[in-house]
């Protein structure tokens, strides 16, 4: 069962990388507010940037949800990306797929704790193979004992810790989209493999690659689901952009 999960998940990884391109979001501002998932989705992609800056990104800013108001951390985090010496190809890729620990992953956990005050407010948020990690860290035991992770949110990824994880996962995934049941999950926890993800219809048809690099921005699509996942819910993040830090993720931590 492994050799063919191995064999469905290098394939379809390696159409993922030929479909999708690089994000541009400016960041020219003092400070953001974003209302929908289409825009943390961007904000996750400004990891896109052939291993200039990194996968990773650290913000901090305020979450609001009705009379709620909490500082807290985002930490964005972006898929599959070939660069030489950077720790998201697809041996991460196959490695999340399990649950099992990987360069991208180990690098994240560090990134946090040496940067993130301890006992801080996290959100967090990732496409693809960064969703994956997104959950790893929900439900990594450093993590959970040191900080408060309030909410994950992924874009076009399988379920992984189902059960582990702290605080409030939630997986959007487009009708299209193939990635989000690719990962062990699908036969060991399927009926929250496929249950669990919120689907809408981007209008690809079989353009497996498309919708899962291009419906996550579609506000058209996904401008319903506010900024932690929840559809109609009224969460915002106000994030200070002069705090935007960008960290690298090498094949080695």
């Amino acid at each position: 069962m492994k050799k063919v999960m191995y064999v469905i998940l290098t394939s379809l990884v390696a159409l993922a990388l030929l479909g999708c391109g690089s994000f541009d979001k400016a960041t020219s501002r003092s400070s953001v507010t974003y209302t929908t998932s289409p825009e943390v989705f961007e904000h996750c992609g400004l990891g896109y940037n052939e291993g200039q800056l990194g996968p990773i990104t650290v913000t901090c800013g305020t979450l609001k949800s009705g009379s709620s108001s909490k500082t807290v951390y985002l930490i964005g985090l972006s898929g599959t990306e070939l660069v030489e010496g950077q720790s998201t190809g697809v041996l991460t890729d196959l490695l999340s797929g399990f649950n099992l620990d990987s360069c991208y992953l180990q690098n994240v956990v560090a990134v946090i704790k040496e940067n993130i005050p301890a006992n801080a407010n996290l959100v967090i948020a990732g496409h693809s193979l960064g969703g994956m990690i997104a959950q790893q860290i929900a439900a990594n035991s450093d993590i959970k004992n040191g900080y408060n992770v309030l909410n994950t949110v992924t874009f076009g990824s399988p379920l992984l810790s189902a059960g582990s994880r702290e605080g409030t996962v939630i997986r959007l995934g487009d009708t299209s989209d193939v990635i989000p049941y690719l990962s062990g999950s699908l036969f060991n926890n399927t009926i929250w493999a496929i249950c669990g993800l919120n689907r809408e219809n981007g209008g690809y048809g079989t353009d497996a690659i498309a919708a899962h690099c291009e419906s996550y921005a579609r506000s058209d699509v996904w401008g319903k689901y506010d900024v932690v996942g929840k559809k109609n819910g009224s969460a915002k993040l106000v994030l200070d952009l002069s705090t935007l830090t960008y960290y690298q993720s090498p094949t080695s931590y």
